[in-house]
């Protein structure tokens, strides 16, 4: 074997191996917390964001399936069903905070679930999207786990709308901060349940960085969002004709 060939050759052998995928996921995460750190904490230097674009690009380059791929990093997905469960623990440290904004809560729930489907339908619309496209992208706001579930039941494409929550959430994180200062929106609690109800799991992530109470409320929001958009999305969707 030439010289030249033997590394692509030993990469051949190593890239069969499901190991391989799972360190390079747990890498270019690390890589993207070291860069956020470096960057201070700045909204716009995502560690999810930078962790997508350098897994995309070595898969690119290596011409690997994301078949291949996901053999290796489904341990990774697997844990977000316990790193989802312990988003309890920061909620209960902080239910006497969570009960004191029962009320407010219990309105911005519906009408930002509602929100966040008529607008993206609406913007749908507005540029002649086919339908099938619609539905993909109706629950986009909704953890991506329960949203490709949605998505495949009401006649939506799950691997399109894996995209968009994706993109949705890192929009949501990169923006929430400058956002909210801009509106003058100091209320943690306020500042969290806005970001995990638009923004689900990444958006989370961010409240978290931020501030404990704003992760908390995150948390929250993120879960009845999920339960909320499961309900009322078949009948918006039916209202509208798709």
């Amino acid at each position: 074997m030439s010289g030249g060939a033997a590394p692509f050759g030993l990469w051949a052998y190593l890239s069969a191996s499901p190991l391989v995928w799972l360190c390079a996921t747990v890498l270019a995460f690390l890589l993207g917390q070291r860069l956020a750190a470096a960057a201070r904490g700045h909204p716009a230097v995502n560690p999810v964001m930078i962790a997508i674009l350098a897994l995309g690009a070595l898969l690119w380059l290596t011409r690997t399936p994301y078949a291949t791929y996901f053999a290796g990093a489904q341990f990774v997905h697997f844990l977000l069903g316990p790193a989802t469960v312990a988003l309890a623990v920061p909620l209960h440290r902080h239910r006497a905070l969570v009960r004191r904004h029962l009320l407010p809560l219990s309105i911005a729930l519906p009408v930002g679930s509602l929100v966040a489907v008529l607008s993206a339908v609406a913007l749908a619309r507005l540029f002649a999207i086919p339908a099938e496209a619609i539905v993909s992208l109706s629950p986009k706001s909704v953890t991506a786990a329960v949203a490709m579930g949605l998505s495949e039941e009401l006649g939506g494409d799950p691997a399109l709308t894996a995209v968009l929550c994706i993109a949705t959430g890192v929009f949501g994180a990169v923006v929430v901060t400058p956002l909210m200062n801009a509106l003058r929106i100091r209320n943690y609690a306020a500042r969290g349940f806005a970001v995990g109800l638009t923004s689900h799991g990444i958006g989370t992530a961010r409240a978290f960085a931020v501030d404990p109470v704003a992760g908390a409320f995150a948390g929250i929001a993120m879960a009845l969002n999920a339960v909320a958009t499961s309900v009322t999305l078949p009948l918006v969707l039916r209202w509208l004709g798709l």
